[in-house]
């Protein structure tokens, strides 16, 4: 009979916290427009420490500084990397600061606990050559084969976020200006100039291969699948894995990982940190410091060719 009361009240307390944590989620969605994928990541972490929580018997809007001190000191034991310990802790503290702001609490028992130490390490980046191999792979005597080249042109070619891929339509792209228009995070808006190559490819997919894939089927995404629906990030990044298995590149790659060649190729052949910075919409020029060695580098090595005391 208790056991049988004990689960009611743990029921009623893991309801009333899942609750309380969508109502913080539609705040903040209201507030910031965040993304679907963000608002997720946020449900992720705060439901794995109500989780945590209502072991202890403890209800996630009154969980004190010692509470979440031992649930992150288990985390970390069982494995994880400060990055995502980090982020937890900003999802927890954001959370806290809304029930505060709410009036459901007087304190916010994330304030005094100090954020891991992350170091900004750069992701792997793929060679010129490596990026043509995989570019390659696709067949494009196949419809699908010619959608995922035009896919693979423009991600090289623009830099864009995967989400941004799988969602752009047609009515994005303007092939008399040659740019593409996204609209990003915090709904900023960016025009992107399109290269030949990827306008190219964008064109001759539109014309044919699109119209072999959606039959009779209507749609304003650009890259639909074989079923006409929008394609999603987990089905891109298999298609990655894919190419890049094909392609014979043996490092493990992402979506990001053309994103990142993207940056890294316009630095090396002299573009300016800033411009990259626009174009791939980092606000916060932190977030583009992970390139700054790659600047660094290339001015070393136009020193060193036209200086004269180079």
């Amino acid at each position: 009979m208790a056991s049988t009361k004990q689960k009611k009240l743990s029921e009623e307390m893991h309801a009333r916290s899942e609750k309380l944590v969508d109502r913080f989620l539609d705040a903040i969605w209201m507030e910031r427009g965040l993304s679907a994928n963000t608002l997720g990541a946020y449900r992720a972490d705060l439901m794995t420490l109500e989780r945590g929580l209502a072991e202890r018997n403890v209800a996630i809007e009154k969980a004190e500084k010692a509470d979440l001190l031992e649930f992150i000191a288990q985390r970390v034991e069982s494995g994880a990397k400060p990055r995502s310990t980090a982020r937890q802790l900003s999802s927890f503290r954001r959370f806290f600061r809304y029930i505060m702001r709410e009036g459901m609490r007087d304190s916010d028992p994330t304030a005094d606990i100090e954020m891991p130490r992350i170091g900004r390490s750069l992701p792997k980046s793929l060679t010129e050559s490596q990026v043509d191999a995989l570019l390659h792979a696709p067949n494009t005597d196949e419809p699908l084969g010619h959608r995922d080249r035009a896919m693979l042109e423009l991600l090289y070619a623009t830099g864009l976020r995967v989400s941004e891929l799988i969602n752009l339509t047609l009515s994005q792209v303007n092939f008399n200006q040659g740019v593409i228009r996204i609209v990003g995070k915090g709904d900023r808006e960016r025009l992107i100039p399109l290269g030949e190559d990827s306008q190219r490819w964008l064109r001759d997919f539109i014309d044919g291969p699109r119209m072999e894939i959606l039959l009779e089927r209507q749609t304003d995404y650009m890259f639909p699948t074989r079923r006409g629906d929008r394609m999603t990030r987990q089905a891109f990044w298999h298609i990655i894995k894919r190419y890049a298995e094909k392609a014979g590149i043996g490092k493990k790659l992402s979506p990001h990982s053309l994103r990142h060649a993207f940056a890294t190729h316009l630095l090396n052949r002299g573009a300016d940190l800033r411009v990259v910075q626009l174009l791939l919409c980092f606000i916060d020029l932190s977030t583009t410091q992970i390139y700054t060695h790659v600047a660094r580098e290339r001015l070393k090595d136009l020193h060193s060719s036209h200086h004269p005391r180079g």
